[in-house]
Formats: structure tokens, C-alpha cells, sequence
């Protein structure tokens, strides 16, 4: 097999027959006419197939003539910046959200961690029913340091409401205005989800003011860190005035 063609040697000869025609030649001679012999030439083997026909260089891809790195076109206006008024309804109204459920929380969450004043509570009345019930009374620390009149009372037990039944609850001070009569898993119950809402409340303002999409990562975070600083700082307050 020649090595070149890939046909076999002894059926292509080492030189053949190649036709060159001009542009002149091809506009001025007639449908009927014949070539001239004289116009051809022996081409090496190297340079056509095996049929005669030249062998042309594969043109270059299009993609690599030509090439040039595309640089992204700068917008031709300026976006425009976000509305203000949705992020500081959102923040508003989420802020005040989270100071409510961080003030009914800060009293039961030290409750539950064992900052409390044991005593009785003498129930002054009752009313309602249920989640609706409200009792007032009076308590009394055991170890007799302080009498508190007139607190609220919660979590007293559906058959222990009467009036003047003593209960046992807890306070975290004299200075609290609730006492509570939970037990068990109850107590964990009335701060728990508060907290939860605080912390949902915190993700919303991070999420609603646009502080995570803000352009430079410095300022990003910065604003993020102040997002979450605000009702963090609101929890604490809550839990220091309930201590």
C-alpha cells in the first residue's frame, strides 16, 4: 500500500495528470469546445488523490480566523436603585414584631433556666376559659423576702381557678408583673416559640431590606451584621429588664 494515498503501489503511478485552467480560459472557450493537451502538467502523487483530483488544504475553522476576545458591553444606562419604601415598611413593621414576642419571652426563658423566686399565689379571681383565661392574685415568696398584689397569673390549672385557691408558682422578682404556674414541659413552651418568631423576624429584615444584594462585600456585610444587630440588641433588653 502506498504509504501516502493508501492505494495500492503498482495501481497509482508516482505522477498524474493535473488540469489547469484560468478564468480567461474557462470565460472564453465554448460549451463544445475541448481542452488543450497542452495545458496540463504531471503533479507528484503527494499533492493529489488517487483519482487525480488535487489535494486542497482544509480551511482554517472560523471559530480560531479571526478571534478576538468579546468584552462585555457596559449597560447603557444606569440601573435604577431599589425603592427605599418597601425595606423600611418591612423593617419597621418586623422590628416591632420581634420586640413583642421578646418581651412575653424574657420572663418565661428565665423561668426555664432556673432564675425564678418560688412561692404561692393566692388567685384574687378568674375569667374566661382556655387560652382566654385570665387570674390575678396574690403572691408570696416562701422564703418571705417580698409580697406581690395584684399579679397576673398564668397557667393555673383549669380546676384550681376559684377564687382565693392558693397555687404554687414563681416569679423572677418583685418587680415582675407575672407569675406562673406552669410545670413540666409547659414552662419551656411560653419562650420557646416567642424566640423563634424573633429569630424569623431577624432572617425577614435580612431578606427585605436587601442587605444580602447590596453591591461590595464589605458593604454587604456591614449591612447584614446591622440587620441582625437590631433584634438581638432588642432581645437583650427584654431579658436584662425581666432579670
Amino acid at each position: 500500500m502506498e504509504p501516502t494515498t493508501g492505494a495500492p503501489v503498482d495501481a497509482v503511478p508516482r505522477r498524474v495528470p493535473v488540469r489547469q485552467q484560468s478564468r480567461l480560459q474557462r470565460e472564453g472557450r465554448s460549451d463544445g469546445d475541448t481542452p488543450d493537451d497542452d495545458s496540463a502538467f504531471w503533479a507528484p502523487i503527494e499533492e493529489v488523490h488517487w483519482d487525480g483530483t488535487p489535494v486542497r488544504e482544509d480551511p482554517e475553522p472560523s471559530r480560531d480566523r479571526g478571534f478576538r476576545p468579546v468584552g462585555r458591553r457596559a449597560p447603557s444606562r444606569t440601573a435604577r436603585p431599589p425603592d427605599p419604601l418597601p425595606g423600611l415598611a418591612a423593617l419597621v413593621t418586623l422590628s416591632l414584631v420581634a420586640a413583642f414576642f421578646a418581651w412575653v419571652s424574657a420572663g418565661p426563658f428565665w423561668l426555664a433556666v432556673g432564675h425564678a423566686r418560688v412561692g404561692t399565689v393566692m388567685l384574687d379571681g378568674c375569667t374566661g376559659d382556655g387560652l382566654t383565661q385570665r387570674c390575678r392574685g396574690t403572691f408570696t415568696a416562701d422564703d418571705g423576702r417580698f409580697i406581690a398584689h395584684g399579679v397576673r397569673v398564668s397557667g393555673v390549672p383549669a380546676g384550681e381557678n376559684a377564687s382565693g385557691t392558693p397555687v404554687p408558682a414563681r416569679m423572677t422578682g418583685p418587680d415582675a408583673g407575672t407569675a406562673y404556674a406552669d410545670t413540666g414541659v409547659g414552662r419551656h413552651l411560653r419562650w420557646l416559640p416567642g424566640l423563634l418568631v424573633v429569630l424569623a423576624c431577624t432572617a425577614g429584615i435580612v431578606r427585605w431590606t436587601g442587605s444580602a444584594r447590596l453591591p461590595g462585600r464589605r458593604h454587604r456585610r456591614w449591612a447584614v451584621t446591622a440587620a441582625i444587630a437590631g433584634p438581638v440588641l432588642i432581645t437583650v433588653g427584654f431579658l436584662a429588664s425581666a432579670w
